[in-house]
């Protein structure tokens, strides 16, 4: 049976912590420790918290051997990107000329043929949802504008207020729900 007996101080600490964190891991990890501190048997925090018995002692171990630090969540490891961080100029470049600039007939890309345009030019060849992930790393998204008001025709948007003034002057039919 793991007995844990916490100072004061770093029981309220810990509690603190509890009650400020927004991770949800390491709350579920904090509410075990201080409920075990406060003497609740492992069964009944297991039960209390809907999780094994066995979870309940993995976290008392991990925080007796390592204290706060075991407890924190650690970043999932992964394969890293196929995109490298040095296209990142170059991928906002193409984003923002558009595709028509590359040699495609459209105004906004999309996701498969910006992961098919690194492969084109650089030999790289990756995924949409890679795509996705870097282009959000780096604060761009796949489509832009195809028109900006100030720099439209301004014969033509005076003469386009002129048909919308037009259409709002017409004597609608009035509808009755009756």
């Amino acid at each position: 049976m793991i007995h844990i007996r916490l100072p004061p101080t770093t029981a309220e600490r810990l509690d603190t912590l509890f009650r400020s964190t927004d991770d949800p891991k390491l709350r579920h990890r904090l509410r075990i420790v201080l409920m075990a501190h406060r003497g609740r048997p492992r069964q009944d925090i297991a039960a209390d918290l809907g999780i094994h018995r066995k979870t309940v002692t993995r976290w008392l171990n991990a925080y007796c051997d390592g204290g706060l630090d075991a407890l924190r969540p650690k970043k999932a490891k992964g394969t890293p990107g196929h995109i490298p961080k040095t296209l990142a100029d170059e991928i906002k470049r193409w984003v923002i000329e558009g595709p028509a600039e590359q040699g495609l007939d459209r105004a906004n890309w999309t996701r498969e043929e910006l992961a098919d345009q690194p492969l084109k030019t650089h030999g790289i060849r990756t995924s949409r949802s890679a795509v996705q992930r870097f282009c959000s790393g780096i604060g761009i998204r796949l489509y832009r504008p195809t028109y900006r008001h100030d720099r439209g025709d301004p014969v033509k948007q005076a003469k386009a207020r002129e048909d919308l003034a037009e259409l709002g002057n017409e004597r609608r039919p009035v509808r009755s729900s009756c």
